[in-house]
């Protein structure tokens, strides 16, 4: 059996200088991040004593480019990472196996290059826009990009300028832990006697994405009044931190009444499942996605993580947090209690079976859609598959002419 390795392929417009990536998903660890590796092929005769700079950038979107009016700007560029890449600066720079690889395969005009993320650089999430809305996504994008000048601060044609988004992301620790979150209020009622307490607890801490969460609910009434019915959400908080803006949004739901009314003197325990999924918010405006480049393998935004010791309020960027929220209906003079009990939602990690089981399913879906594809094709000598990105374009185009 032969395990092809697929390799990101992006050139200039007018063919001269071609971007290789031997992946666009970059894992935050918290304690270090893995850096951007590949490699830069360039035609010798184009560049006649000119040079070849790269650069990693971070766009931050918090407004609808269409709003953007009389010079004001809703989006802030910030460059990371830069430096030449050729002619090489550092000749004894140490290349991962992938950039070995690919300046074997593609000779001596191939260039490896490494960008590094600063510490504590927010992950990628794109705040999901309205349907009729084809204008920039909103949220933290990153860019590698590279053109062809006589010094960094040359203007960059877009003729000799190559540009690829990529994402940084963040999967979940190994260990789940044994934690099983949960939450007890009550409440009482002005001009009656008892309370209502309702506790919810959850099987687990961090959730996979595609994994219901399973919310046990328990209700004591020893009060005067009914619950009528019973809401369950799970809740996407989001905080923009570049405008200290917040907002909430339910990414799943479901009402009972069964069980219900919970009469003065009843109690009910009961175990309600969710599956919070980015198919079923599609369209949704302001949903948070994980900033992946595909529709059909997108995921609801990963929770922030930050190192241990510190607080999410820490952390820069586009902050997600998730909550199981459980509403009782106690009619209409008692009004409604609720209750949040908070949860992480994660990718899992390499090397587990979920993430191989993730990985399978995506794998069979991609070569489904790559398989009449002609901008998608396989060297059978190195086992390397490349994604050309220019041809892909082009037959976009043809097919919707």
């Amino acid at each position: 059996m032969v395990v092809s390795v697929k390799v990101f392929k992006k050139a200039t417009p007018n063919g001269k200088v071609t971007f290789y990536l031997g992946r666009r998903d970059f894992i935050d660890h918290l304690d270090y991040c893995d850096p951007v590796d590949g490699v830069i092929v360039v035609e010798p005769d184009y560049l006649k004593n000119r040079k070849v700079f790269g650069q990693l950038a971070t766009t931050y979107r918090y407004g609808r480019e269409e709003d953007e009016v009389m010079g004001v700007k809703f989006s802030k560029e910030l460059i990371l990472s830069r430096e030449q890449i050729v002619p090489m600066t550092n000749p004894n720079m140490e290349m991962t196996p992938m950039q070995e690889k690919l300046v074997r395969k593609l000779g001596c005009n191939a260039h490896p290059f490494t960008f590094h993320f600063p510490p504590n650089s927010p992950s990628s999430v794109t705040l999901q826009q309205e349907g009729d809305d084809n204008g920039k996504p909103l949220g933290v994008e990153y860019t590698i990009r590279a053109f062809v000048g006589d010094s960094e601060d040359d203007r960059q044609h877009k003729r000799s300028m190559v540009s690829l988004v990529i994402k940084k992301l963040q999967y979940a620790p190994l260990n789940r832990g044994q934690r099983l979150p949960s939450s007890l209020v009550s409440k009482g009622f002005t001009f009656s006697n008892g309370k209502i307490s309702l506790e919810v607890t959850l099987d687990r801490e961090i959730y996979y994405h595609g994994e219901k969460t399973a919310a046990t609910v328990q209700v004591s009434n020893n009060s005067k009044k009914s619950v009528k019915s019973i809401k369950c959400f799970i809740v996407q908080h989001t905080e923009i931190t570049m405008v200290n803006a917040q907002f909430s949004k339910h990414v799943a739901q479901l009402e009972t009444k069964e069980g219900c009314p919970i009469t003065p003197g009843a109690n009910l325990t009961k175990t309600f499942y969710l599956i919070p999924l980015a198919a079923n918010n599609k369209d949704r405006h302001g949903i948070a996605l994980d900033g992946h480049l595909k529709d059909e393998d997108v995921n609801l935004a990963s929770s922030t993580m930050v190192q241990e010791g510190k607080s999410t309020g820490d952390a820069c960027g586009i902050v997600i947090s998730y909550s199981v929220r459980i509403k009782l209906n106690c009619g209409t003079l008692g009004g409604e209690m609720q209750t949040d009990v908070p949860f992480k939602l994660l990718q899992p990690a390499p090397g587990t079976i979920e993430k191989k089981r993730s990985n399978a399913m995506k794998k069979m879906k991609s070569i489904e859609q790559h398989r009449n594809v002609k901008g998608y094709y396989q060297d059978d000598d190195d086992n390397i598959v490349f994604e050309d990105f220019a041809k892909m374009r082009m037959n976009n185009v043809n097919m919707a002419d």
